[in-house]
């Protein structure tokens, strides 16, 4: 590593509160500590630059299965030069055998990946399949080098670049910056599967929801816990906000659209958070507003029906608590999508709930009349507007059992965090099978 980019004792210093930790095994190229950060007790392995041999490893396999027996969060600092190449066909072997034990813990402690030099190879496909992969903005993460491949993308192995493929999560501004961030990433995850989350000091939230001045950022802070909010992948799929944060104390993961029509990564992008949410029984907060899915046949070419199936299956197998606050428009497969299988769904006034947008909907049921008129266009918006308000509004919704509490913008918070209480002891048994098989 170079002589002005911190070192080992820095990062770690860094990570683990008060500098303070506990070394495990020799040092070599790779080294691993335990200790505490942000008040959750933890397994690293860090890399020093050097190339990965086969010992080192087999230490890091080690590191995984002792988070896994002790019940704690395992994180790894990438930054190798790449293998020892004289291990030959050993390397292969002890590669595959940590890959398994990457997902064979998946899911069961929470796995973060810090990239802080370069990760290249098995080692970017190891740091891609942690639950949070955070990298220092001057890091490296490639499969192939950039210079030999076929085609020529700007920043192609950059840490902004893996930002806006959706595999770094989070972006710092230098290694020690990424410390700090997957020390704040640990204390919000649970420390396994099992375990409850840790309860914070809170602070109510400067504003309030503001259905007039929508935006996805403004709607999760309005509902968070003041200062709480750690975004997650805000590089790929842009028209939704994701972010662990706390309400009254608790963690959660909130989950917001934006306003504006959300394409096949946005909706990529919410279901890869459900899923890391609902593995450690995070209770999901997702707020609903949104124009709908992009209307685009290159988008569903791409994958656009696929995902949205994907979040439908991913969000409905959550045994997680999960609660929807509908604001704004939640129409048609937005709201099979992103709300359906809520356990609770709260319907905030003024916002339009419908199996179809209202001005489509007058279209056909009011077709004669509308066409009888002098203004058309005047007509269809005067027949929209009383539908919507009449057939799609918060009350109607809880009237038709598309939600369950209507609420002012101003008491959102306050209802969130009711439900959260009401859901927090939720138990579902699921159906005996080997897994689900839904689309991905």
């Amino acid at each position: 590593m170079a002589a002005n980019k911190p070192g080992k004792t820095e990062i770690l210093a860094t990570f683990f509160d008060d500098g303070a930790y506990t070394p495990l095994f020799a040092e070599g190229a790779v080294s691993a500590a335990y200790g505490s950060a942000s008040g959750q007790t933890v397994y690293a392995v860090f890399q020093n630059g050097e190339p990965v041999g086969v010992q080192d490893i087999e230490k890091t396999i080690r590191v995984l299965e002792l988070a896994a027996e002790i019940g704690c969060p395992a994180v790894t600092f990438y930054n190798s030069t790449g293998a020892k190449l004289e291990a030959g066909l050993e390397l292969l072997n002890a590669n595959s055998r940590l890959t398994a034990q990457i997902a064979r813990i998946s899911g069961v402690v929470p796995q973060v990946a810090v990239v802080v030099g370069t990760c290249a190879g098995t080692s970017a496909v190891q740091a891609a399949a942690a639950d949070v992969c955070v990298m220092a903005k001057d890091a490296e993460l490639f499969l192939n080098a950039p210079f030999n491949a076929s085609d020529k993308v700007k920043d192609a192995g950059s840490a902004d670049f893996a930002a806006r493929a959706g595999v770094a999560a989070i972006v710092a501004e230098d290694a020690l910056h990424a410390a700090k961030q997957a020390a704040q990433v640990v204390a919000l995850l649970p420390a396994n599967n099992l375990s409850l989350p840790v309860l914070f000091e809170s602070a109510a939230p400067k504003g309030t929801l503001n259905p007039a001045a929508y935006k996805a950022a403004d709607a999760a802070a309005a509902v968070a816990d003041e200062g709480s909010l750690v975004e997650l992948y805000a590089g790929y799929g842009s028209h939704v906000f994701a972010a662990l944060g706390t309400v009254n104390g608790n963690a959660v993961g909130i989950l917001a659209t934006e306003k504006d029509s959300l394409c096949h990564t946005c909706v990529a992008k919410a279901a890869r958070f459900v899923r890391l949410c609902d593995a450690y029984s995070l209770p999901i907060v997702t707020v609903v507003n949104t124009t709908g899915f992009v209307k685009s046949e290159s988008d569903d070419q791409a994958g656009g029906i696929r995902q949205a199936a994907r979040m439908a299956g991913v969000y409905a197998e959550a045994t997680a608590p999960k609660v929807a606050i509908l604001t704004g428009e939640a129409v048609g497969p937005v709201y099979t999508v992103f709300a359906a299988s809520a356990d609770w769904r709260i319907a905030v006034e003024g916002c339009t709930v419908a199996p179809l947008a209202p001005e489509a909907a007058v279209s056909v049921l009011y077709k004669d009349e509308i066409y009888a008129s002098d203004n058309v266009v005047n007509a269809t918006r005067a027949k929209a507007a009383a539908y919507a308000k009449e057939v799609c509004g918060a009350a109607a919704a809880v009237a038709a059992g598309a939600a369950d509490a209507v609420s002012a913008p101003a008491d959102v918070r306050a209802q969130t965090a009711q439900a959260l209480d009401m859901l927090a002891t939720k138990r579902v048994a699921r159906l005996a099978k080997k897994h689900g098989n839904i689309t991905l």
